[in-house]
């Protein structure tokens, strides 16, 4: 499946499964990386992390940076 033709199908998916609110604090040197990055993509901070949340390898980098940390805190 092209890369459009499975982004049209996830976002037909999110559509379908309707939206919830999701609230989040974060530290202002987080916040301001956040912006940054945004801004380099012209786009809101809340469509950069949406964005961000919805690629294709967060699943992977996420449970990679869960692993680190447990790692680094003596947890596994």
């Amino acid at each position: 499946m092209a890369e459009c033709e499975r982004r049209s199908a996830r976002a037909a998916t999110l559509v379908l499964m309707g939206t919830s609110v999701l609230s989040l604090r974060i530290d202002g040197e987080l916040l301001e990386r956040l912006r940054d990055h945004a801004a380099k993509r012209g786009m809101s901070v809340q469509d950069y992390v949406v964005r961000t949340l919805i690629r294709d390898d967060f699943d992977e980098r996420f449970q990679t940076a869960v692993d680190e940390t447990e790692k680094f805190y003596g947890v596994t």
